[in-house]
């Protein structure tokens, strides 16, 4: 019997995933990347030795014999070698559709939305986990889902963050739960138009068992059919507070106050997270406890330190407008910032209007600073300094706390990573380390 082919476009950590769970179901893998790199050729030496053929430094283009492309999610779903693929009829797919595909009759969770997906998704795996459960999180959120074809042991459940690019890509993929958090506009360079991005997501809803919807979004509390549970912070719902108390329905879960994460987007988060839970049948003390000890996500308000009574936030997850407000609203002020990178569209005015509110200083970094800057400049904000890059950005942030009283130095960029970093992990890494330096000097 011939030996069929799939061809992986993109070689990053879910092709490659995606590679060695095909290699390992027989397909002949050929992985393909435009970018070539010594950090690639080193994946290339190590996957050569398992017998996947491995193709730096050209652009993709299928071959005829290919039986199946899979594609990896930084990859656009209109790259012109995958509709020349779709046009001789090969199947096109993404990695978490492959996942779906070689994992049956295993029950997801899907989570997507603009912002606090991640949040959300650890903290159902954290519940998930607590209550005895095989229940990996994956996808987005840093684990390629494909990792699960290759565990021995097959999972309980799938807890999978998925981006829109995921989503967009893998149009089979249909959970026993499905949570959306938040929606704004993000993405638009990739998806075009604000309605496309949004449909894109509310498909995985459509196709889900069970919708969970974030009733305090503005966006989605609109779009609420009578099918799906919602949660809120101030009004009944399925999930919602009640005088301090975490309510399922009408009986009480938890205090609010044993909740260790801050502001009230977390505070969505966990409803959020509980609502799953609940669906899922996990146990009341198993959800308590896990919502007890849950302390965040790195890069997320993620605590770096403290110096001469001045507190360090890593929010390098923080790579829009929208994101960034939320951490200025958690934390609330006096606040030193720091911000930029590779700017997005978007409106910032609200976020504008936080810094304002709850900033003494601002601290600019990354491409964007000339347009954060100006914008600044207009609104007459008193303290802009550019550093341009984050080594500088640190020091000068706490020698301007300490000038200005400030209780807190926040990198919450509003800006993707890639002008001077390979992702947001590595500038959230940095800017720890960089903390860790002060207080050691």
């Amino acid at each position: 019997m011939q030996v069929k082919r799939a061809d992986i476009v993109g070689a990053g950590k879910s092709g490659q995933a995606a590679a060695a769970a095909l290699h390992k179901k027989g397909f002949q893998v050929i992985l393909w990347d435009r970018q070539d790199s010594e950090t690639l050729r080193s994946v290339q030496r190590s996957l050569e030795t398992e017998g996947i053929t491995v193709e730096l430094g050209q652009d993709y283009s299928p071959d005829p014999t290919t039986a199946l492309i899979v594609v990896s999610p930084g990859v656009p779903w209109n790259h012109r070698g995958l509709e020349a693929a779709r046009q001789q009829g090969i199947s096109v797919i993404g990695e978490a559709q492959l996942a779906w595909q070689l994992l049956p009759k295993c029950p997801w969770i899907a989570v997507t939305g603009t912002n606090g997906k991640t949040t959300t998704t650890a903290l159902i795996g954290e519940i998930f986990q607590e209550a005895g459960l095989n229940a990996p999180t994956c996808g987005n959120i840093g684990r390629p889902i494909c990792d699960l074809v290759l565990c021995e042991e097959r999972p309980d459940w799938v807890i999978a963050e998925l981006s829109s690019y995921q989503i967009e890509s893998s149009p089979q993929v249909a959970p026993q739960i499905a949570v959306w958090t938040t929606f704004t506009p993000d993405h638009l360079e990739r998806h075009g138009t604000v309605e496309n991005y949004a449909a894109i997501k509310a498909s995985l809803i459509e196709r889900a068992q069970c919708g969970i919807l974030n009733g305090d979004d503005p966006f989605l509390r609109q779009h609420i059919q009578p099918d799906q549970l919602w949660t809120s912070t101030h009004e009944k719902a399925s999930v919602w507070i009640n005088e301090g108390q975490i309510m399922i329905e009408a009986e009480p879960l938890m205090a609010v106050s044993e909740i260790m994460i801050p502001g009230n987007h977390n505070l969505q988060n966990v409803l959020m997270a509980v609502a799953v839970a609940w669906q899922a049948g996990i146990p009341r003390p198993s959800i308590i406890k896990a919502i007890q000890r849950f302390l965040g996500v790195p890069h997320r308000l993620q605590m770096a330190g403290t110096l001469a009574n001045i507190r360090f936030f890593n929010d390098s997850k923080a790579t829009n407008y929208d994101a960034a407000l939320v951490a200025l609203q958690a934390i609330q002020g006096p606040t030193v910032l720091i911000c930029g990178g590779e700017a997005k569209k978007g409106d910032p005015q609200l976020w504008l209007e936080a810094i304002d509110q709850w900033c003494v200083a601002v601290v600019l970094i990354g491409t964007a600073s000339a347009l954060f800057g100006a914008w600044l400049a207009e609104r007459q904000f008193p303290s802009i300094d550019y550093a341009e890059t984050l080594d500088r950005a640190v020091p000068t942030a706490f020698a301007l706390a300490q000038q200005k009283g400030a209780r807190q130095v926040l990198l919450s960029p509003a800006c993707a990573s890639f002008d001077q970093f390979k992702n947001f992990e590595a500038r959230g890494e940095q800017f720890c380390a960089l903390v860790a330096s002060l207080s050691g000097n």
